[in-house]
């Protein structure tokens, strides 16, 4: 009976001591970021601390199909309309739709989206790396468009936050989150402390990796270290995703496509040598968004992709937007399409 409660107080003890360990960590497990969400580690470490620029709400006013200058044809790169503030402080009225919507660039796009009311001479189709391929072969095997009303589509946006605390956080998680923030942190101390460092994959396919001159990069506390997603791989891209841009640029009689295909964050820090936009610069005009990105690196350009993130920031958002804004201007130079 003795031994039966000791053995209760000790199992007692041992749940206080997790649940004030996990309570106490509960604000560093307030995640901000995808890839600090997904890989339990605090933006303590990993949450960018320079402030970024601030964008006009006005300039994210959404075009109707009819006003429409510029169809943007996107995913989530695109569905918070933030590299499109350099068209539309141009003055271009542009409509952002995405591929969920879109479903792909079918075989009666054309009667369908002057259906619509489209009137404008230009499109953007936006892809990021990892889904580009895929996207593009639904594209050329789709037969009939079916388009699919999402009631986010017209909804306003608001600028993304210029800042952030790091060191805020609340206690409205869960204790286990908590204590495994903690595991994670005393493992990354032990696992970075080591001269010979250079990845760790964490859980939720999310790939730690030491970045060379990373605090000339990256404005978090553990600055050498930056996070990505493990399934980003280092090939190059499929061929058959620049065979069947040809395929869809026939699609589009009448209006001027403008092919933006956004780099992989692991692709611009880890595997720069991949030719995709080269190729895709060469044969289509594609603006060569990876070569751009490589210049920002070469220019010292801080959080061009925030460690705790996989999306760009608002420094990176702007960026794109010059870009596109220059094929714009470039493919206006050109003769009308028939």
């Amino acid at each position: 009976m003795k031994q039966a409660k000791i053995f209760s107080v000790v199992v007692m003890l041992a749940v206080l001591c997790y649940g004030a360990v996990g309570f106490y960590f509960l604000p560093k497990a307030t995640f901000v970021g995808e890839l600090t969400r997904m890989a339990l580690l605090p933006e303590t470490l990993f949450g960018w601390t320079k402030v970024q620029p601030s964008i006009d709400m006005r300039l994210m006013q959404q075009a109707s199909m009819q006003q429409a200058d510029v169809l943007v044809i996107g995913d989530s790169f695109s569905d918070g309309r933030v590299w499109q503030t350099k068209l539309t402080d141009q003055g271009y009225k542009v409509r952002t739709e995405m591929w969920n919507s879109m479903r792909g660039i079918c075989a009666d796009f054309m009667p369908w989206l002057r259906g619509q009311g489209f009137q404008g001479r230009f499109i953007v189709l936006e892809s990021i790396e990892r889904n580009l391929v895929n996207d593009l072969s639904k594209s050329v095997a789709c037969e009939k468009m079916q388009y699919h009303p999402n009631a986010r589509t017209d909804a306003p946006r608001h600028p993304p936050a210029v800042s952030f605390d790091v060191h805020s956080g609340n206690y409205a998680g869960k204790l286990s989150t908590g204590f495994r923030t903690l595991l994670h942190t005393v493992e990354y101390e032990r696992r970075s402390s080591s001269d010979d460092f250079s990845t760790w994959a964490l859980p939720n396919d999310v790939t730690m990796a030491r970045v060379k001159n990373g605090c000339e990069l990256f404005s978090h506390a553990s600055c050498n270290d930056a996070l990505f997603l493990s399934y980003d791989l280092p090939g190059e891209i499929d061929r058959s995703a620049l065979d069947n841009i040809a395929l869809l640029n026939a699609k589009m009689e009448g209006v001027t496509p403008i092919w933006m295909f956004v780099p992989n964050k692991s692709t611009v820090y880890r595997y720069a040598d991949k030719r995709f936009w080269n190729e895709a610069e060469r044969l289509y005009g594609a603006p060569n968004l990876m070569r751009m990105m490589q210049r920002a690196l070469d220019d010292k350009t801080v959080d061009l992709f925030p460690a705790n993130g996989t999306h760009v920031s608002t420094t990176g958002y702007l960026l794109l937007g010059d870009e596109m804004l220059k094929a714009l201007h470039k493919a206006e130079s050109s003769p009308n399409p028939r």
